[in-house]
């Protein structure tokens, strides 16, 4: 029942801020909520379809896991209107092959339903002047959502920018959700991926990721700085598997030699491939940033305002002109100091 009432909020929440963003105002005229479902409805396909794919990887392996967890956030004040979605699985999982399908199976169908929104949201998307468009939030891209603006719209006239259509939104909002889960770090899904692949060099990639995410907090991006944070949280070391503690590693293989491990066969290390060619692709360096129209008017001209009149106390110093005789004498006025008067 939790699961229902958490996916009907969250669509609530999501209709609202697609509303907000096409200018509407569903408190204030409750038919304006309509337009947002062009962005809530693809936007929860695609967090339903990155779960269900999960799930149905737990049960294919006999796992233990629970439905999709929605968790709505309140818009305006977040933008997206949700945190996404999660499931828990309950089973200890058996094999790193098991681990991967059940990693892998959720980015994957996720970008299944993505990507066709992102292609019919971009057709549906239109150039607007920079000088009509106040100031507000931009959206960066990733290489694949880039590619797929050149391929339906072209290059991007100088002067223009173009305005996303809701489903455009929401696919972007789900080539973002893609590249997060995969970051090959701590638990998510990239980082079963990374353990499925190398179980020995888990610990130092989520390293190297966390490091990375520092990095580009400082330089482009603050909220990686949140994501730095929230790996260090979940741990470095991935927890073992069944198998790793069958092997007698102590459920720390990293601790005995480098290297990708038997196990795999070769269709499931291309899908884990595949999984890192999708984080490439649909990773931003710079999600969300604010900017503000340039104004080309020239800048106002302020004339500088005249010095004050000079005022020359007569009782301290008076010119006297030289007279004929003095000018015989003197190459210039005379300046005589007076006394003061007082």
């Amino acid at each position: 029942m939790i699961h229902v009432v958490l996916l009907f909020l969250t669509f609530l929440t999501t209709t609202f801020g697609g509303s907000f963003a096409e200018g509407g105002n569903p408190l204030r005229n409750p038919i304006e909520l309509f337009l947002g479902l062009s962005y809530s409805i693809p936007l929860l396909i695609i967090l339903l379809a990155h779960e269900l794919g999960h799930y149905f990887a737990c049960r294919r392996h006999r796992l233990q896991a629970t439905l999709p967890y929605f968790i709505p956030a309140p818009p305006p004040i977040f933008l997206f209107g949700t945190f996404g979605a999660f499931i828990k699985i309950k089973s200890p999982i058996q094999d790193r092959r098991a681990l991967l399908d059940v990693g892998v199976a959720g980015p994957l169908t996720g970008m299944i339903f993505a990507l066709p929104v992102a292609i019919l949201g971009i057709a549906k998307s239109s150039f607007v002047s920079m000088e009509v468009t106040e100031g507000g939030l931009m959206l960066g891209d990733s290489l694949l959502f880039l590619f797929l603006v050149r391929l339906l719209k072209g290059p991007t006239p100088e002067g223009v920018q173009l305005l996303l259509h809701p489903m455009a939104f929401a696919g972007w909002i789900g080539f973002l959700v893609t590249a997060f889960n995969l970051l090959p770090a701590s638990q998510l899904d990239g980082g079963h991926i990374f353990y499925s692949l190398w179980p020995k060099r888990h610990r130092l990639m989520t390293r190297i990721v966390v490091a990375g995410l520092l990095l580009l907090g400082l330089t482009t991006w603050q909220g990686w700085f949140i994501w730095a944070v929230l790996i260090t949280v979940m741990g470095t070391r991935h927890p073992p598997v069944m198998q790793d503690l069958r092997e007698n590693w102590n459920g720390y293989p990293w601790e005995t030699s480098y290297g990708m491990l038997p196990g795999l066969d070769a269709r499931r290390r291309r899908l884990g491939f595949a999984a890192l060619v999708i984080f490439i692709l649909t990773f931003t360096p710079v999600p969300l940033q604010y900017f503000m129209p340039e104004d080309d008017s020239p800048p106002a001209t302020i004339e500088p305002a005249p010095p004050p009149p000079r005022e020359i106390n007569d009782d301290w110093v008076r010119i006297i002109q030289p007279s004929e005789e003095e000018g015989r004498n003197q190459s210039g006025p005379a300046i005589t100091p007076l006394p003061s008067s007082v």
